[in-house]
């Protein structure tokens, strides 16, 4: 049993890599295109100035009133 957990420790650190450089090697237009099919309605609009943080700290401060 003991072995059985040391090797899924170990795989699960390596799995976790894995998954790790995939994600940092991911072509998001590309798997946009992959899932829907095309990425010509996402070129039309223009990045967000922020990534909606901001936004949401203002309604988390409404809140807190």
């Amino acid at each position: 049993m003991r072995h059985w957990v040391e090797t899924w420790r170990r795989a699960g650190k390596e799995l976790e890599e894995i998954r790790r450089r995939e994600i940092g090697e991911t072509d998001t237009r590309e798997a946009i295109r992959q899932l829907f099919g095309s990425v010509v309605s996402f070129r039309n609009f223009p990045a967000p100035p922020t990534s909606g943080l901001v936004e949401q700290q203002r309604w988390f401060a409404k809140l807190r009133r």
